[in-house]
């Protein structure tokens, strides 16, 4: 089942409202979760990054019918995510992270279907941003037109 675009956008417009709630949460199931992660946020400035978290987020949902658009985006995003020392093995700790910090939120609204629908959406963002990752590592970055 691939997942259904209007299931993200409808259930990402409750979370607009409260975007430094959930940006604060995330962060703090990340490190709960994962405490090796809290290095990697050593220098940054953690009120930046929470709004950058969530301007990302903005710009995937508000892009999900646009796979160019998309696909770029991400693939950009993940070349930039090299100078700050992400590893592949990252992209499992966000999501976890990220769809318990939506079920906080939502709470009887995060039915089987929305995760699920969440998941598979969160999977082909890591994907497209590993993609640029990978490429960025191995010094073969492809170049926006």
């Amino acid at each position: 089942m691939a997942f259904d675009p209007q299931i993200i956008e409808d259930s990402f417009e409750k979370a607009k409202p409260i975007a430094a709630d959930v940006a604060n949460k995330f962060y703090e199931i990340l490190w709960a979760d994962y405490p090796q992660s809290i290095d990697l946020f050593a220098d940054a400035n953690m009120d930046k990054q929470k709004v950058a978290l969530m301007n990302s987020l903005t710009q995937v949902v508000d892009h999900i019918r646009d796979p160019e658009w998309l696909t770029e985006y991400l693939y950009q995003m993940g070349v930039r995510h090299m100078q700050y020392d992400t590893q592949p093995e990252h992209f499992d700790w966000v999501g976890a992270s990220l769809l318990k910090a939506f079920a906080h939120f939502f709470g009887d609204d995060w039915t089987d279907e929305l995760q699920q629908n969440w998941l598979e959406a969160y999977q082909a963002i890591a994907g497209l941003m590993l993609a640029g990752l990978n490429d960025a590592m191995a010094g073969d970055i492809r170049k926006s037109a």
